[in-house]
């Protein structure tokens, strides 16, 4: 546990990559297996549930740091983290725990989940007392589930290599599917020779690098090949062992979420591995992704919903053939095989190819672009013919050409602080339009200025508050900020009944008052008449 918790320490002061990937290689050389899997686990992003209801956590670690409610709420409020409060208000224990992450994990973390309330007290307490401020601000971040630190998983798989002296691109694909944090798993991770593979699991992605400027940077236009980039759920179909798997982009196994997918890998060739996009999709073509959320996160499927929302694979490229691995090939190679395998499926299938754009000239392909949503794309990928798949965002080879996002004027209207290290400055915001002469709120953005200007609008806000309710402020309508976006839906859970998705900030209009800001009226001519509605969009506006 010390170890581990000097390393989070480490990752957490400094901004370096290369000494976030030293302080990794450094830790990966001398962990024990178990340590290391459960390391491994947590770095890249997984994390258990939070074992114990945050009223009772606040109630017990009053009592361990014996201060008032008054006092932890402000310290809460000041510092912006429940783990970090908790950690700062209790008397630190004289020596540091020598147990190892493993046993602390296993035996005192996953046990809370299944002990009554008096255990979990009794439990917490006796960890407290036992931890030094480091490590019981590390564990405290691992009961509440708000584990995270500031390394890619890219940057741990570096680590890991720079330790184990092995290639990164074979620890990104041994870490890609589901596997659990065991001494067994860990040394077949760092083993040099071909760890025998788990037949699910999918290869690593190969994701495409925003251009920027023009494409006529890129060279011969011969080159390249064009596709719309779709907007849909990134997946791997793979057929193994006489067995189907489907997974996300985010390494989630989604096989039984999309049955019509499923029975087509059912049917592919044995060792054949499809890169694609699951898209909503009907006779008439390409359905907005709102349709797709209507299949995202529900925990049955009825043949309502299947029939209202169809769904089909794209296919990119073909990863894998007969069980021989393909990536090394030319793109142009690893295509003209996968549509091979695709027309076998017949033009009615659910499995397609994913077509190319035709353009004579770089001017061509941006006239066609043009017309991206119209087509419900978000614009052009350009992939150079010759080029492997490679591992994770490499530059060079595929660039995605993506369409201006929507834009609009809007005012500032409610605020909050943000978290971490953002805890004593407000960050997050809520932006207006006006509706019959009335600021309606539309949508929450936390990115998207500098530093400069995010202690520039924090001042604004501390002396322009208008009222307070809990965390959030009600400020003075006076700032407008344009705020960009990438798609927009009906939704019957905001007032203003828009909901937006990825809502940014891209500039501070310092130019514009609160009359120049747009109106609801715009937000709603820009959602086309079929576009359905926004299913699960939760957002609160305040």
């Amino acid at each position: 546990m010390k170890r581990f918790a000097d390393l989070f320490a480490s990752l957490d002061e400094t901004t370096k990559t290369n000494a976030k990937i030293a302080a990794l290689a450094d830790y990966f050389m001398v962990a024990d297996a178990a340590d290391a899997a459960w390391a491994v686990y947590f770095l890249t992003g997984r994390k258990p549930k939070q074992v114990v209801p945050t009223r009772f956590l606040r109630q017990w670690a009053l009592e361990a740091a014996k201060v008032p409610d008054w006092l932890f709420d402000e310290s809460y409020h000041a510092v912006g983290d429940l783990a970090e409060t908790m950690a700062l208000l209790m008397p630190e224990a004289p020596v540091a725990s020598e147990r190892p992450l493993h046993e602390w994990v296993e035996e005192r973390l996953l046990p809370l989940r299944g002990a009554d309330e008096g255990g979990q007290r009794r439990a917490l307490l006796q960890a407290w007392a036992e931890l030094d401020a480091r490590q019981r601000f590390l564990w405290n971040k691992l009961i509440t589930g708000a584990f995270r630190v500031g390394v890619s998983q890219q940057m741990v798989i570096l680590g890991i290599a720079r330790a184990a002296d092995l290639a990164p691109s074979i620890l990104a694909h041994r870490l890609m599917g589901e596997w659990r944090p065991t001494p067994e798993f860990f040394r077949a991770l760092v083993a040099p020779g071909a760890a025998a593979s788990d037949p699910s699991r999918p290869y690593p992605y190969f994701l495409a690098t925003p251009l920027e400027g023009g494409p006529e940077q890129l060279g011969d236009i011969s080159e390249w090949l064009a596709e719309w980039k779709w907007d849909g759920i990134r997946s791997q179909l793979i057929r193994r062992s006489g067995l189907t798997f489907l997974w996300s982009r985010g390494e989630e196994l989604v096989t039984e979420r999309f049955p019509e997918i499923s029975a087509i890998g059912d049917r592919l060739p044995e060792g054949t591995v499809i890169d694609g996009e699951i898209l909503p999709w009907n006779a008439s073509g390409v359905l907005p992704f709102a349709e797709l959320q209507r299949r995202i996160g529900r925990k049955s499927l009825t043949k309502k919903v299947l029939a209202e929302a169809p769904v089909t694979l794209l296919a990119y490229d073909l990863l894998e053939e007969g069980g021989v691995d393909l990536r090394e090939l030319p793109l142009e190679q690893r295509r003209s095989r996968l549509a091979e395998i695709v027309a076998a499926f017949g033009p009615e299938s659910r499995l397609k190819l994913s077509p190319t754009v035709e353009g004579e000239s770089y001017a061509d392909l941006a006239h066609q672009r043009e017309a991206s949503r119209q087509r419900n794309v978000e614009g052009l990928m350009l992939k150079r013919r010759s080029s492997p798949y490679r591992v994770g965002r490499v530059r060079g080879d595929w660039w995605k050409w993506k369409i201006d996002p929507y834009a609009i004027d809007a005012v500032l209207v409610y605020a909050q602080r943000g978290n971490g290290k953002r805890a004593s400055l407000y960050t997050d915001y809520t932006f207006a339009v006006w509706d019959d002469g009335k600021l309606v709120p539309f949508a929450k953005a936390y990115s998207g200025l500098t530093d400069a200007e995010i202690r520039q609008v924090d001042a604004f806000i501390r002396k322009n508050t208008v009222e307070k309710f809990g965390p959030v402020r009600t400020v003075k309508p006076e700032m407008v900020f344009e705020i960009g976006f990438e798609g927009i839906a009906r939704s019957t859970r905001h007032k203003s009944g828009i909901a937006v998705r990825f809502p940014r900030i891209l500039r501070w209009r310092t130019d514009k008052t609160i009359d120049d800001a747009d109106k609801l009226e715009t937000l709603q001519a820009m959602v086309g008449p079929e576009t359905p509605e926004e299913p699960n969009e939760q957002q609160e506006l305040f």
